[in-house]
């Protein structure tokens, strides 16, 4: 008979395969990306972050993306107008200049959902992310956000300390801090779209007092860089997975600052964080998700060239970015080959 450490062994080989199947359902075979340019910067003060979108494409981000099997249309970028008279309101900065992008963002990725693709939104600051789960919920209903991010951005107009909606959109996205919110000019079309349960933070390690009482407040999920630290990428990536889907399997918003990758590696942005996260724990976060099969759109935010010190910063910045959102698509550091590939003949 098996011994007692044998049967152990094997209960946990099943529940190893069993936890895997569960995890990996297979993801379509052609997948199809709808890339948005949003050259916005209002969400914050440096200026740089508007040239990223284009930075990213003459990365090569559309070529390499369909030599990997993806078809891929390109929206182009949008245009943003600059509010005159954009005078703080409750402190906030260029909040009708904010709302009017983020409206017409929101437009944009309904039209691209609606389209049948998987939604990319080269950013910009981070304050896009409100337009952009927006029209993602608004096309395909209650989505799960993966916030992938040294910052947790979920400041109230009336706890920032700066000002800069980058580090508000959260607050402006749940139901459960709407009766802590303001009424804000240029903000009227927007309606908060996700519950605190369907949130879940990676790589936090720059946190205001006031978004670390939101977040235990909330009971929001979080894995800090010190959980990353302890359990190690996969286990987090196991237990996001486990944490949403313990109701239902909703479609997955991403939204990844670059940030959330040490500066050693992705310098050229406007809020860098020491102590972040490798390029080999940023990538796996993406190799997991497309796993999943239930990615549905993607904010690539927050490179910004002119933040870099030198050419070589700005390059590891931009092609780390490429290198993230090629892994949303099905990049595995394996090696790849397209399914109708055979070897020559002699």
């Amino acid at each position: 008979s098996v011994g007692m450490k044998g049967a152990r062994t094997l209960q946990q080989l099943s529940l190893t395969v069993k936890r895997s199947l569960h995890h990996h359902p297979p993801p379509p075979l052609q997948r199809s990306v709808g890339i948005i340019g949003a050259p916005f910067s209002k969400g914050q003060s440096k200026d740089g972050v508007e040239c990223a979108p284009n930075k990213l494409r003459a990365a090569g981000l559309l070529d390499r993306l369909r030599q990997q099997g993806c078809a891929v249309k390109d929206y182009g970028n949008l245009t943003f107008e600059n509010v005159a008279l954009d005078e703080p309101v409750n402190g906030s900065k260029s909040v009708r200049t904010v709302g009017s992008a983020n409206q017409r963002l929101s437009e944009a990725v309904k039209a691209v959902k609606r389209d049948g693709h998987t939604a990319v939104i080269l950013g910009g600051d981070h304050s896009l992310a409100i337009g952009s789960i927006h029209g993602h919920t608004a096309a395909v209903g209650p989505v799960s956000v993966v916030w992938v991010d040294a910052h947790a951005d979920i400041n109230t107009p009336l706890t920032s300390n700066t000002g800069n909606i980058h580090g508000q959109p959260m607050s402006y996205l749940l139901y459960e801090l709407q009766s802590k919110l303001p009424p804000l000019p240029n903000f009227s079309w927007m309606k908060p779209c996700v519950s605190s349960r369907d949130l879940v933070y990676i790589g936090l390690r720059d946190v205001d007092p006031a978004e670390h009482y939101i977040m235990k407040l909330l009971a929001v999920k979080v894995f800090s860089m010190t959980q990353v630290d302890q359990l190690g990428m996969a286990r987090v990536m196991e237990e996001t997975c486990d944490y949403l889907w313990d109701r239902t399997k909703k479609p997955i918003h991403l939204s990844y600052d670059i940030d959330a990758i040490d500066p050693s590696i992705t310098p050229a942005t406007g809020t860098p964080a020491v102590g972040g996260l490798t390029y080999r724990e940023g990538v796996y976060i993406t190799e997991y998700l497309y796993q999943t099969g239930l990615l549905s759109a993607v904010d690539m935010v927050e490179v910004n060239p002119l933040r870099g010190r030198t050419e070589d910063d700005v390059h590891s910045t931009v092609s780390t970015a490429v290198d993230l959102l090629l892994g949303c698509f099905g990049r595995r550091r394996e090696g790849n080959h397209l399914p109708d590939y055979s070897l020559p003949e002699p």
